[in-house]
């Protein structure tokens, strides 16, 4: 007589429903049954290493070339720029010398004297020029807040309104960016 091993389970194990022999797809119907494993889709061939690496050199050289570029501009901008905080201090004494020599015309100094300011004026303004600060004048020119600052609004007769009757402090730029805006007094047309 042959002994048949049957495991017994043990006594705190859930009791059996016979689902762990049950093979996948066995209670559905043929047409529901699993679908058979999918053909893999084709994968596309690895491309080759030295094209890969030209790629990657191509790019690598664009990237340079790029950075390159943009350290150029960067200079050129650091160079146009350096001096803006040193003449941005010497606007006060081409301020000064302005008022100065305006002041003298009204006093009697001496002609030698105001002619020896006169001289010192015009090469500190050529060399602030060769730097690239140039001023802007700003009378009879229509009001533009990019560049003037209104001081106040006067009636005036012979300036049209919003135009620049008078200039109380010059504007300057240096290489086209503004420096420091020019404080005007603006029309506000004819008087009554």
């Amino acid at each position: 007589m042959s002994k048949k091993h049957h495991a017994v389970p043990p006594a705190d194990a859930p009791p059996s429903t016979g689902e762990e022999n049950r093979q996948p797809g066995a209670d559905l119907p043929p047409a529901e049954a699993a679908p058979p494993p999918a053909a893999e889709p084709t994968a596309e061939p690895a491309p080759a290493p030295e094209t890969v690496l030209t790629d990657r050199l191509l790019r690598l050289q664009a990237d340079f070339e790029n950075f390159r570029k943009r350290m150029d501009r960067e200079k050129k901008d650091w160079i146009a720029y350096a001096n803006e905080k040193l003449v941005l201090e010497l606007l006060p004494v081409l301020d000064h010398f302005e008022l100065g020599l305006a002041d003298s015309a009204k006093t009697e100094a001496p002609a030698a004297f105001t002619e020896g300011f006169r001289l010192i004026y015009s090469q500190l303004c050529t060399v602030l020029e060769k730097a690239g600060l140039q001023p802007i004048d700003a009378e009879g020119e229509p009001f533009d807040p990019h560049i003037h600052e209104a001081v106040t609004q006067l009636p005036a007769d012979d300036v049209p309104e919003n135009h620049v009757v008078a200039q109380t402090r010059r504007g300057y730029k240096l290489n086209d960016k503004l420096l420091r805006a020019a404080q005007v007094v603006v029309s506000s047309g004819p008087g009554d």
